[in-house]
C-alpha cells in the first residue's frame, strides 16, 4: 500500500525554473535555469543569489574541498565557484550529443553529468584534473542522479524511458553492470535523491507528484506519494533538521522554454520518516 504524505509547507517562490537541488553547509542550493542564477535557501526561506549571466545552470554538486560545481546546460561546460569567482573547468561540447542536465559528484570529486538526448543519451565523467570521458551510453534522456551511501552504485532517472537505472561504480570511477532499479514508472522521472533505507525520492513530472520508490524486481514499489496538484514535479532533495526535510521544486509547466520571463517556480517542504544520507554527494 502506498502512503500519502501530508503537511506540504511553502518555503520560497519568485524564481523562473528551479533544478538540481543540493543540501550543503546548512543551506539548500539550487539552479534557476532560465533565471541564469544559483540560489541558496535557509530553512526559514531566506534566499541569496549567485548570478550567472549567459549561462543556463542545471546540475549542481560539491567537491570535497567545498568548491561548487555547476553544469552550464546549453554551453555544455562545467563551471566551478570557489566563493569568489566562477571559472570554466571542463568543456564537454565535443563529447555531449545534447545539452547537459543533472549531475552528481562523488567523494573523490568526480562529476557524473547527463547529456540529455531523447535517444542515445550519455553520462559523462569529469575528473578533478579536468579529464572528460563517456562512462555510459544509450540512455533515454538521462536526468536526476544519485550515488548510494556505500559508494558502489549510481542511480540515474531515464525520463523518456520512465525508469530508474543502476550502474556499479568501479574503483577508477567507470560505470558497469547496467541494470533496472525500477521500471514502468507513473510518469517521466526527473530529479531524484536517496534516503538512509535505500528509497529513491523521485520527481514524477507529468504525474504531478513526488514518489518514494524502492527496488522490487524490475518494476519497483512506490511506498509514499506526495500530490502537488496541477504543478509539474521537477526535483527534490533531503536535508534540514535531522535530514528529514524533503525539499520539492515544482513549476507551472514541465517545459522550461514556456516559462521564459516568468517567476512561477517554487520550493515546498514536507517532513518524512526516513532521513537522507550523504549518498555519494559530499555533504557536511
Amino acid at each position: 500500500m502506498t502512503a500519502m504524505v501530508d503537511g506540504l509547507t511553502p518555503l520560497a517562490a519568485g524564481f523562473c525554473f528551479g533544478e538540481g537541488p543540493r543540501w550543503f553547509e546548512g543551506l539548500l542550493w539550487f539552479s534557476d535555469m532560465l533565471g541564469e542564477a544559483v540560489h541558496t535557501l535557509t530553512v526559514s526561506g531566506s534566499m541569496t543569489t549567485l548570478h550567472l549571466p549567459g549561462h543556463a545552470p542545471s546540475g549542481l554538486g560539491f567537491r570535497p574541498d567545498g568548491t561548487l560545481l555547476i553544469v552550464s546546460a546549453e554551453r555544455r561546460v562545467l563551471l566551478a565557484y570557489d566563493g569568489e569567482s566562477v571559472d570554466v573547468v571542463a568543456d564537454l561540447s565535443a563529447v555531449a550529443p545534447a545539452d547537459l542536465g543533472d549531475m552528481v559528484v562523488d567523494h573523490h570529486g568526480r562529476a557524473y553529468i547527463g547529456s540529455q538526448a531523447f535517444e542515445g543519451g550519455v553520462i559523462l565523467r569529469v575528473d578533478p584534473d579536468g579529464t572528460v570521458g563517456v562512462v555510459a551510453r544509450e540512455l533515454d534522456f538521462p536526468n536526476g542522479m544519485a550515488i548510494t551511501t556505500d559508494r558502489h552504485t549510481l542511480i540515474v532517472a531515464e525520463s523518456i524511458g520512465r525508469r530508474l537505472t543502476a550502474y556499479t561504480i568501479g574503483a577508477g570511477g567507470d560505470l558497469s553492470d547496467r541494470r533496472v532499479f525500477a521500471d514502468r514508472l507513473d510518469g517521466p522521472p526527473d530529479g531524484i535523491c536517496l534516503d538512509a533505507e535505500g528509497g529513491v525520492w523521485t520527481a514524477m513530472t507529468l504525474a504531478h507528484r513526488f514518489e518514494r520508490i524502492v527496488a522490487d524486481g524490475h518494476t519497483g514499489h512506490v511506498t509514499h506519494c506526495i500530490d502537488i496538484g496541477d504543478r509539474a514535479a521537477i526535483a527534490c532533495m533531503l536535508g534540514g533538521a535531522a535530514d528529514r526535510t524533503l525539499f520539492m521544486l515544482s513549476s507551472s509547466d514541465v517545459y522550461p522554454k514556456r516559462l521564459i520571463g516568468t517567476r512561477l517556480s517554487r520550493v515546498d517542504t514536507v517532513i518524512v520518516d526516513t532521513p537522507g544520507v550523504a549518498a555519494g554527494q559530499y555533504r557536511r
